[in-house]
Protein backbone atom coordinates (compact mmCIF):
# COMPACT_ATOMS: atom_id res chain seq x y z
CA UNK A 1 0.00 0.00 0.00
CA UNK A 2 1.11 3.54 -0.73
CA UNK A 3 0.09 6.82 0.90
CA UNK A 4 0.31 10.14 -0.93
CA UNK A 5 0.11 13.19 1.32
CA UNK A 6 -1.74 16.28 0.05
CA UNK A 7 -1.26 18.39 3.17
CA UNK A 8 -2.98 18.90 6.52
CA UNK A 9 -5.11 15.73 6.97
CA UNK A 10 -5.73 15.00 3.30
CA UNK A 11 -4.09 11.92 1.82
CA UNK A 12 -4.73 9.10 -0.62
CA UNK A 13 -4.09 5.43 0.03
CA UNK A 14 -3.55 3.18 -2.98
CA UNK A 15 -4.22 -0.41 -1.92
CA UNK A 16 -3.14 -1.73 -5.32
CA UNK A 17 -6.69 -2.27 -6.51
CA UNK A 18 -8.44 0.77 -5.05
CA UNK A 19 -7.61 4.45 -4.50
CA UNK A 20 -9.09 5.90 -1.31
CA UNK A 21 -8.94 9.66 -0.64
CA UNK A 22 -9.39 11.07 2.86
CA UNK A 23 -10.63 14.43 4.17
CA UNK A 24 -10.17 16.54 1.02
CA UNK A 25 -8.73 19.93 1.94
CA UNK A 26 -6.23 21.15 -0.65
CA UNK A 27 -7.23 24.30 -2.55
CA UNK A 28 -7.59 26.57 0.54
CA UNK A 29 -4.22 25.42 1.91
CA UNK A 30 -1.38 27.71 0.71
CA UNK A 31 1.14 25.03 1.60
CA UNK A 32 -0.47 22.69 -0.96
CA UNK A 33 -0.33 25.21 -3.83
CA UNK A 34 1.87 22.92 -5.92
CA UNK A 35 -0.64 20.04 -5.82
CA UNK A 36 -2.39 19.59 -9.16
CA UNK A 37 -5.89 18.83 -7.93
CA UNK A 38 -7.11 18.08 -11.45
CA UNK A 39 -4.78 15.06 -11.58
CA UNK A 40 -6.25 13.36 -8.50
CA UNK A 41 -8.22 10.18 -9.10
CA UNK A 42 -10.06 8.13 -6.48
CA UNK A 43 -12.54 5.29 -6.20
CA UNK A 44 -13.70 6.28 -2.71
CA UNK A 45 -13.57 9.39 -0.54
CA UNK A 46 -13.81 8.88 3.21
CA UNK A 47 -14.60 11.83 5.47
CA UNK A 48 -13.88 11.72 9.21
CA UNK A 49 -15.93 14.77 10.23
CA UNK A 50 -17.48 17.96 8.91
CA UNK A 51 -14.99 20.74 9.67
CA UNK A 52 -14.03 22.88 6.69
CA UNK A 53 -10.37 21.85 6.88
CA UNK A 54 -11.56 18.31 6.06
CA UNK A 55 -14.35 18.89 3.52
CA UNK A 56 -13.43 22.08 1.63
CA UNK A 57 -12.76 20.21 -1.64
CA UNK A 58 -15.18 17.34 -1.02
CA UNK A 59 -17.86 18.30 -3.53
CA UNK A 60 -15.46 19.36 -6.30
CA UNK A 61 -13.27 16.27 -5.95
CA UNK A 62 -16.27 13.97 -5.70
CA UNK A 63 -17.61 15.44 -8.94
CA UNK A 64 -14.19 15.21 -10.58
CA UNK A 65 -13.42 11.62 -9.57
CA UNK A 66 -16.98 10.25 -9.43
CA UNK A 67 -15.85 8.47 -6.28
CA UNK A 68 -18.22 6.95 -3.74
CA UNK A 69 -18.24 9.23 -0.71
CA UNK A 70 -18.39 7.46 2.67
CA UNK A 71 -19.09 9.44 5.84
CA UNK A 72 -21.54 9.73 8.66
CA UNK A 73 -25.22 10.23 7.87
CA UNK A 74 -25.19 13.98 8.53
CA UNK A 75 -22.28 14.70 6.17
CA UNK A 76 -23.84 12.52 3.48
CA UNK A 77 -27.15 14.36 3.86
CA UNK A 78 -25.33 17.70 3.52
CA UNK A 79 -23.48 16.50 0.41
CA UNK A 80 -26.62 15.03 -1.15
CA UNK A 81 -28.39 18.39 -0.81
CA UNK A 82 -25.64 19.79 -3.04
CA UNK A 83 -26.59 17.32 -5.75
CA UNK A 84 -24.01 14.58 -5.29
CA UNK A 85 -25.66 11.19 -5.02
CA UNK A 86 -22.86 8.59 -5.26
CA UNK A 87 -22.70 8.19 -1.51
CA UNK A 88 -22.65 5.64 1.29
CA UNK A 89 -23.78 6.79 4.76
CA UNK A 90 -22.41 5.08 7.87
CA UNK A 91 -22.58 5.37 11.60
CA UNK A 92 -20.25 3.62 14.02
CA UNK A 93 -20.19 0.04 12.81
CA UNK A 94 -18.73 -2.30 10.20
CA UNK A 95 -19.26 -2.62 6.46
CA UNK A 96 -17.73 -4.80 3.74
CA UNK A 97 -16.77 -2.96 0.56
CA UNK A 98 -15.34 -4.32 -2.68
CA UNK A 99 -11.78 -3.53 -1.48
CA UNK A 100 -12.16 -4.99 2.03
CA UNK A 101 -13.76 -4.21 5.38
CA UNK A 102 -14.14 -0.86 7.14
CA UNK A 103 -14.84 -0.32 10.82
CA UNK A 104 -16.10 3.20 11.55
CA UNK A 105 -15.09 4.02 15.12
CA UNK A 106 -15.49 7.06 17.44
CA UNK A 107 -13.06 9.95 17.72
CA UNK A 108 -12.91 12.51 20.52
CA UNK A 109 -13.42 15.79 18.69
CA UNK A 110 -16.27 18.02 17.45
CA UNK A 111 -17.99 18.36 14.09
CA UNK A 112 -19.91 21.07 12.29
CA UNK A 113 -20.30 21.61 8.56
CA UNK A 114 -19.12 24.78 6.78
CA UNK A 115 -22.66 26.20 6.72
CA UNK A 116 -22.88 25.82 10.50
CA UNK A 117 -25.19 22.81 10.43
CA UNK A 118 -24.67 19.75 12.60
CA UNK A 119 -21.87 17.55 11.30
CA UNK A 120 -22.72 14.36 13.21
CA UNK A 121 -20.27 12.42 15.34
CA UNK A 122 -16.57 12.60 14.37
CA UNK A 123 -14.85 9.30 13.78
CA UNK A 124 -11.98 7.29 12.39
CA UNK A 125 -11.71 4.29 10.08
CA UNK A 126 -9.99 0.92 10.38
CA UNK A 127 -9.35 -0.63 6.97
CA UNK A 128 -8.69 -4.29 6.28
CA UNK A 129 -7.67 -4.84 2.67
CA UNK A 130 -5.75 -7.43 0.67
CA UNK A 131 -2.78 -5.06 0.78
CA UNK A 132 -2.83 -4.71 4.56
CA UNK A 133 -4.59 -3.07 7.49
CA UNK A 134 -4.40 0.54 8.63
CA UNK A 135 -6.21 2.91 10.95
CA UNK A 136 -6.94 6.56 10.27
CA UNK A 137 -7.94 8.05 13.61
CA UNK A 138 -9.41 11.26 12.21
CA UNK A 139 -9.08 14.37 14.35
CA UNK A 140 -9.03 13.23 17.96
CA UNK A 141 -7.57 13.81 21.38
CA UNK A 142 -6.02 10.99 23.36
CA UNK A 143 -9.08 8.93 24.25
CA UNK A 144 -10.04 5.69 25.96
CA UNK A 145 -11.72 4.71 22.68
CA UNK A 146 -8.25 3.63 21.55
CA UNK A 147 -8.38 0.70 23.96
CA UNK A 148 -10.91 -0.98 21.67
CA UNK A 149 -8.78 -0.80 18.52
CA UNK A 150 -6.62 -3.93 19.11
CA UNK A 151 -9.80 -6.02 19.21
CA UNK A 152 -10.24 -5.34 15.50
CA UNK A 153 -6.92 -7.02 14.69
CA UNK A 154 -3.27 -6.20 14.04
CA UNK A 155 -2.50 -2.95 12.26
CA UNK A 156 0.26 -2.47 9.69
CA UNK A 157 0.12 1.31 10.08
CA UNK A 158 -1.81 4.11 11.74
CA UNK A 159 -2.35 7.65 10.49
CA UNK A 160 -2.99 10.12 13.29
CA UNK A 161 -2.85 13.86 14.03
CA UNK A 162 0.20 15.17 15.87
CA UNK A 163 -0.22 18.95 15.76
CA UNK A 164 -1.69 19.44 19.21
CA UNK A 165 -4.12 22.18 20.29
CA UNK A 166 -7.09 20.78 18.32
CA UNK A 167 -5.90 17.15 18.45
CA UNK A 168 -3.18 14.98 19.93
CA UNK A 169 0.37 16.29 20.05
CA UNK A 170 3.40 14.00 19.45
CA UNK A 171 3.63 12.93 23.10
CA UNK A 172 -0.05 11.97 23.16
CA UNK A 173 0.21 10.26 19.77
CA UNK A 174 3.04 8.15 21.19
CA UNK A 175 0.77 7.02 24.04
CA UNK A 176 -1.97 6.31 21.50
CA UNK A 177 0.41 4.14 19.49
CA UNK A 178 1.05 2.05 22.61
CA UNK A 179 -2.67 1.61 23.25
CA UNK A 180 -3.53 0.60 19.68
CA UNK A 181 -0.41 -1.64 19.53
CA UNK A 182 1.01 -0.12 16.35
CA UNK A 183 4.62 1.03 16.00
CA UNK A 184 4.36 2.39 12.43
CA UNK A 185 2.79 5.86 12.65
CA UNK A 186 2.24 8.47 9.95
CA UNK A 187 1.58 11.93 11.35
CA UNK A 188 -0.88 14.40 9.83
CA UNK A 189 -2.66 17.60 10.93
CA UNK A 190 0.52 19.55 11.73
CA UNK A 191 2.15 22.83 10.60
CA UNK A 192 -0.86 24.03 8.56
CA UNK A 193 -1.78 26.82 10.99
CA UNK A 194 0.12 28.66 13.70
CA UNK A 195 -1.70 26.72 16.41
CA UNK A 196 -0.35 23.37 15.22
CA UNK A 197 3.27 24.00 14.30
CA UNK A 198 5.53 21.32 15.78
CA UNK A 199 9.24 20.55 16.06
CA UNK A 200 9.32 17.72 13.54
CA UNK A 201 12.81 16.49 14.37
CA UNK A 202 11.95 16.36 18.06
CA UNK A 203 8.73 14.45 17.36
CA UNK A 204 10.51 11.88 15.21
CA UNK A 205 13.23 11.44 17.85
CA UNK A 206 10.60 10.95 20.54
CA UNK A 207 9.15 7.97 18.67
CA UNK A 208 12.58 6.59 17.80
CA UNK A 209 13.58 6.60 21.46
CA UNK A 210 10.53 4.47 22.17
CA UNK A 211 11.45 1.97 19.45
CA UNK A 212 8.75 3.23 17.10
CA UNK A 213 8.63 5.02 13.76
CA UNK A 214 6.93 8.36 13.15
CA UNK A 215 6.91 9.57 9.57
CA UNK A 216 5.92 13.13 8.72
CA UNK A 217 5.62 13.20 4.93
CA UNK A 218 6.08 16.37 2.93
CA UNK A 219 3.19 17.62 0.83
CA UNK A 220 3.16 15.65 -2.40
CA UNK A 221 5.29 12.82 -1.00
CA UNK A 222 4.31 9.19 -1.54
CA UNK A 223 5.42 6.64 1.05
CA UNK A 224 4.90 2.94 1.59
CA UNK A 225 2.64 1.97 4.46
Amino acid sequence: MELTFYGHACFLVNTGDTKILFDPYISPNPQAKDIDISSITADYIFVSHGHEDHVADLLSLAQQTRATVVANFEIITWLSKQGYEKVHPMNFGTRAFDFGTVHFVPAAHSSALPDGSYGGNPGGFIFKTKGGSFYYTGDTSLTAEFTMIPYYGKLDAAIMPVGGNFTMNPEEALIASDIIKCDNIIGVHFDTFGYIIIDKDQAIALFKAAGKTLRLPGIGDTINL
